[in-house]
C-alpha cells in the first residue's frame, strides 16, 4: 500500500510541470442546476443524523478526540510524521460540532496528507459536499480533493497520472484551487482537474489531466470556512455522452457542465466554458462500461516544490482545515442550522 501511494505521488510530481495553472473548466446556464425539491441537509438541522439517511454514502464530522480514531471511518489515512494530521477545535457552523481536521504540508519534509475511502456502494450519480478553510496567509497547492470511480474498487488511491484511462477501469475528478502561475492570489481559484477516456492529449504526447474552468473566476477565500459541493453524473450507457459535472460554493451554483454547454477551444490543457458562442460541448462519456461506478472519495491536501515554483511562492508550510464531509445520491447543500 505504501509503495502504491509512493508511485502515485511520483507520477503527480512528473505531471506537475504540465499544470501551469490553466486548470480549465465549464460553466453553463447556472439556473438549470436543479436536483430535487430541497437540499438533503434541510431534513437534518446541524447535520444531526444525516449519516443514517439511506441516500448518504459517507458522512464524517470529525467529532473524535484523535486522528487514530478516523481509521474506523476511512480506508486509508496518510499523516506525515514531520507534520501529523490533527483534530482541532474549529468548525464552520455553530451547533454542528466543534472539531475539524487540520492537514499540514511542509515542503522539503513532506507533501501533506489525505483521507481516502470507498463509498458504501457504487452509484451512477453522486454529490460530495465538504467544508474547507485555508489559513489567512495561505500558500498554493498541487492537488486537492478527488472523487470518482475505480473498477474494481480499492482500499487506497490508484495511480495513473500521465496516462489516459481506458474507459472501464477509472475516471477521476479533482476540485482544486489553481494559481495561474501566481497571477491569482493564493490559494487560487476553483477549477476541475479530470481524467477520463475522452480527455485530450497534452503537448508532450501524454495525458496530464484536462483542466475545466468556470466562466467567471471563483476565488478561494482565505481565513474563513467555505462550503464546496461537487456533482458527478455518469453517462447512462457506453454509447452516450450524457454525463455531467457541477459545482456549488456556499450553496450557490457556479458551474454546470453537460452536453451542449458552450465551450472554448479544447486542448490537452482543457477548455473554458463560454457565456455565449464557442462550440457545443460534446458531453461527458465518463465510462465505456456501466460496471464502472462512482465509488470513492479522497480528501487530499498535496503540496510540492513544483507547485511553489510555478506559482512563484516561497511559503513552505501550508495548512488546510476540513469538516462536515457528506457524499450522497442527491444534492446535499450547506448545513442548515437549528432554530
Amino acid at each position: 500500500m505504501i509503495r502504491t501511494l509512493g508511485n502515485w505521488h511520483c507520477a503527480f510530481s512528473r505531471a506537475s510541470h504540465m499544470r501551469t495553472g490553466t486548470v480549465i473548466l465549464l460553466v453553463l446556464s447556472l439556473s438549470s442546476i436543479t436536483f430535487g425539491d430541497a437540499p438533503l441537509s434541510a431534513r437534518y438541522p446541524n447535520d444531526s443524523g444525516i449519516g443514517q439517511d439511506r441516500q448518504v454514502l459517507l458522512a464524517e464530522d470529525f467529532e473524535v478526540e484523535t486522528v487514530s480514531k478516523l481509521t474506523k471511518h476511512w480506508d486509508n489515512v496518510k499523516s506525515p510524521k514531520t507534520a501529523p494530521m490533527t483534530i482541532v477545535h474549529d468548525s464552520p457552523v455553530r451547533g454542528a460540532g466543534n472539531r475539524s481536521v487540520k492537514i499540514t504540508a511542509t515542503v522539503g519534509e513532506n507533501n501533506g496528507g489525505h483521507l481516502y475511502t470507498r463509498l458504501k456502494r457504487g452509484v451512477d450519480t453522486a454529490f460530495a459536499r465538504f467544508y474547507v478553510k485555508f489559513e489567512k496567509d495561505p500558500g498554493y497547492i498541487h492537488h486537492f480533493v478527488h472523487f470518482g470511480g475505480y473498477h474494481p474498487p480499492t482500499r487506497w488511491p490508484q495511480g495513473g497520472a500521465g496516462t489516459r484511462p481506458k474507459g472501464h477501469e477509472r475516471f477521476t475528478v479533482g476540485i482544486e484551487p489553481f494559481g495561474n502561475n501566481g497571477r491569482v492570489a493564493a490559494p487560487g481559484a476553483w477549477g476541475f482537474y479530470a481524467y477520463w477516456h475522452e480527455m485530450k492529449k497534452s503537448a508532450d504526447g501524454r495525458y496530464w489531466g484536462n483542466g475545466l474552468k468556470p466562466t467567471e473566476m471563483q476565488r478561494v477565500p482565505a481565513g474563513r470556512w467555505q462550503c464546496v459541493e461537487v456533482m458527478v453524473k455518469c453517462n447512462s450507457a457506453p454509447t452516450k455522452r450524457d454525463g455531467e459535472l457541477a459545482l456549488w460554493l456556499d450553496g450557490k451554483p457556479v458551474a454546470h457542465i453537460k452536453q451542449g454547454s458552450p465551450r472554448g477551444r479544447w486542448t490537452g490543457m482543457g477548455f473554458q466554458l463560454q457565456k455565449s458562442g464557442g462550440k457545443p460541448f460534446e458531453g461527458f462519456s465518463w465510462r465505456k462500461s456501466n460496471d464502472l461506478k462512482i465509488n470513492f472519495f479522497w480528501l487530499l491536501h498535496y503540496v510540492t516544490e513544483n507547485s511553489l515554483r510555478r506559482n512563484k511562492d516561497t511559503k513552505r508550510v501550508n495548512s488546510v482545515y476540513f469538516d462536515n464531509v457528506v457524499v450522497a445520491t442527491r444534492y446535499i447543500g450547506p448545513i442548515k442550522p437549528s432554530r
